[in-house]
């Protein structure tokens, strides 16, 4: 049963920042961004004290809970791998009637592409390709580490489905540009042997703004010190351009950022072709009857609009947005109006999927598959986003069939 009406949306929203005593460990554990640990969301603040801190008391915890949420597949009629009629060609998989092409776009990053471990392969990306062509045209990466870019692409080449990908490059403002380096030279050799066939762009940071306005004290993303980590972030979008016509491809890709909802800066904006907002109700402490509409009308009013006002009018996505089904922790399974559950998966599939199709909204809903790493990072409800548990197994609900913009 929903809360009543009494609780209040956040109406100054800042992307996961709401509710910090509630979210204390998220926060806390976002220090793996600080040393490239990472490659979903680059986070800012913290230790690595803090770090180390939070995996010793975890690991214990953590994993035993996130097999625990993972395992819950027995509500689902759906198996955890995908049929081929031939074994030895990818291509040739079953598609499942239960899944319907109704999604503009999936955020999507393989299992095991964070440093150091990069545990990802070939085969599981092969897999989740197989799923999500099933439900959608498109995907966004958010980095480029552990070889997850030519993964994807040598999976769609494989699988032969209609695929294209925004491939992503996350800079840290405080690692004297080691992260950024050392993914543009990923992407730079996929491309080379990939060709643009099934790319789009390159988004270049992950909220960068959001990262740097949160280490130096500060709000304002076009303030003084907005300003000052918006050239940061030029320079590396800067810096890719250069890069990709350097390599004689054979279409222009376009490049764009990924920004939480409230941090874009005009100066960064002005140097792109595309931006992607996230956009989560969930963490906007919205009630899930609220939730779709919510996501449509900030998006309308705090990026499309400013975004128009600028004179290469980049054209702007909804880079997340979803909501989780579970909460390791009973702090973190409500958001004050709303729960974690299936029950309000599915209403917020029903809800914004057609109808952000028929406005002809481009958005990347996150997220096909649950993410059991984040459990233990980052606790609450990180690890559950996803409409598939992490063993690829169809949570109870129902895929929205309808028409994708």
């Amino acid at each position: 049963m929903e809360a009543d009406n009494e609780w209040k949306p956040d109406n100054r929203w800042q992307e996961k920042a709401a509710a910090k005593g509630r979210r204390s460990k998220w926060i806390v554990s976002r220090a793996c961004w600080l040393v490239g640990l990472c490659s979903d969301r680059p986070q800012a603040i913290g230790s690595v004290i803090a770090l180390i801190g939070l995996i010793a008391v975890g690991v214990a915890v953590g994993v035993t809970l996130a097999k625990k949420n993972s395992s819950k597949s027995s509500s689902s009629t759906g198996g955890s791998t995908v049929k081929q009629t031939d074994p030895n060609d990818p291509s040739t998989f079953v598609k499942d009637s239960r899944l319907h092409q109704s999604f503009y776009g999936l955020a999507y990053t393989p299992a095991g592409s964070q440093l150091p471990d990069c545990g990802n392969n070939l085969t599981d990306v092969i897999t989740d390709i197989q799923i999500m062509s099933q439900l959608t045209t498109r995907l966004r990466l958010y980095g480029a580490d552990c070889n997850q870019t030519a993964l994807v692409l040598e999976a769609i080449k494989q699988t032969k489905t209609n695929m294209s990908v925004y491939l992503g490059n996350y800079p840290i403002a405080t690692d004297s540009n080691a992260a950024y380096d050392r993914q543009r030279d990923e992407l730079k050799s996929a491309l080379q042997t990939y060709g643009t066939d099934n790319v789009i762009g390159i988004t270049v940071g992950n909220e960068f703004m959001l990262n740097y306005l949160n280490a130096n004290s500060a709000t304002d993303p076009n303030g003084a010190v907005g300003n000052q980590g918006a050239a940061l972030l030029n320079a590396d979008i800067t810096d890719m351009r250069s890069t990709l016509s350097g390599l004689s491809l054979s279409k222009t890709l376009t490049v764009g950022t990924s920004d939480a909802g409230s941090y874009f800066n005009n100066e960064v904006l002005a140097a792109v072709d595309y931006g992607m907002s996230n956009v989560h109700p969930w963490f906007a402490n919205v009630s899930i009857d609220d939730a779709a509409a919510w996501t449509a009308d900030f998006f309308a009013q705090n990026n499309v609009a400013p975004a128009a006002q600028l004179s290469n009018n980049p054209k702007m996505f909804i880079a997340e947005t979803g909501w989780p089904t579970h909460s390791l922790d009973a702090g973190n399974e409500s958001n004050g109006p709303s729960t974690a559950t299936e029950e309000n998966l599915q209403k917020f599939l029903d809800t914004f999927v057609c109808q952000a199709n028929a406005n002809g909204t481009g958005y990347f809903y996150f997220e096909t598959f649950d993410e059991p790493w984040k459990d233990v990072q980052f606790g609450g409800v990180e690890g559950s986003w996803g409409m598939f548990y992490s063993n690829k197994t169809l949570k109870g609900i129902t895929i929205p069939d309808c028409v994708s913009s």
